[in-house]
């Protein structure tokens, strides 16, 4: 039998995975003056409209069915051992950004829970006050000065910037992935990612859904808002650069 190749494994199920930002912890600007440049509402609102559906007859169900059964220490292991991965790719974006610190910090993570912590299931860096921080290439391109551009939202994938959709090719690669040699072993830890992530948003999204009006201007504004403190460590421009 003929599998797909793994780089479009992990697109595809990692773009499910991103797409539980749809109906994540993303928070509105408090003074609701967001800049925002949505020129192709009009399909981001269809976009957005098919993930919804997506995620609320495939996705949220099976992710629901998933939390009834594993026990909350065993989700909270898979979800460090993901992690782990995160964390060495952050320590490489924070290498290329010049934050040597980060840097070092991410690196003393990855080092610790996957030695100390059995492959990553365990988090001791968090034990030993070794602070995370989260980069990726999006946020590597934007520290160099390139503009974040539209706002997109893509089938399965979620929202984005230009930018960021320039990036997300590599990002999804920097995974599991990278240490695995076998097909069949990506797809089950890939969906197992998926699963588990959705699982863990389950209540936020609950909330999300009881209180917002218009929820694709609320994920947009908050996404948007969310990705440009990120990209300049909490304290963006009054205006982005596109």
């Amino acid at each position: 039998m003929k599998y797909p190749t793994r780089s479009g494994l992990r697109a595809l199920a990692c773009a499910a995975c991103v797409l539980v930002l749809q109906g994540c912890a993303s928070t509105p600007s408090p003074n609701g003056n967001v800049q925002v440049n949505d020129p192709i509402e009009g399909f981001n609102r269809s976009m957005f409209g098919f993930n919804e559906s997506v995620d609320e007859n495939v996705l949220k169900p099976v992710a629901t069915g998933y939390k009834n059964v594993v026990p909350s220490p065993a989700r909270t292991g898979i979800t460090n051992f993901y992690n782990n991965f995160e964390d060495a790719w952050s320590a490489v974006n924070s290498l290329l950004q010049l934050k040597f610190e980060h840097a070092a910090s991410n690196t003393m993570r990855v080092l610790v829970n996957t030695t100390l912590g059995l492959g990553g299931f365990l988090d001791w860096g968090t034990e030993l006050r070794l602070q995370r921080y989260n980069e990726d290439l999006g946020q590597t391109l934007g520290y160099w000065g390139m503009g974040e551009g539209p706002y997109v939202v893509w089938p399965l994938l979620g929202p984005s910037t230009v930018r960021d959709s320039v990036a997300l090719p590599v990002d999804l690669a920097a995974g599991p992935g990278l240490v695995i040699d076998s097909t069949p072993v990506i797809i089950g830890v890939t969906a197992l990612n998926v699963v588990n992530t959705r699982a863990n948003l389950l209540d936020s999204s609950a909330l999300l859904d009881d209180i917002v009006l218009d929820k694709y201007i609320f994920v947009r504004d908050g996404f948007l808002q969310r990705r440009r403190s990120q990209v300049h460590d909490g304290n963006p421009p009054d205006a982005p650069k596109n």
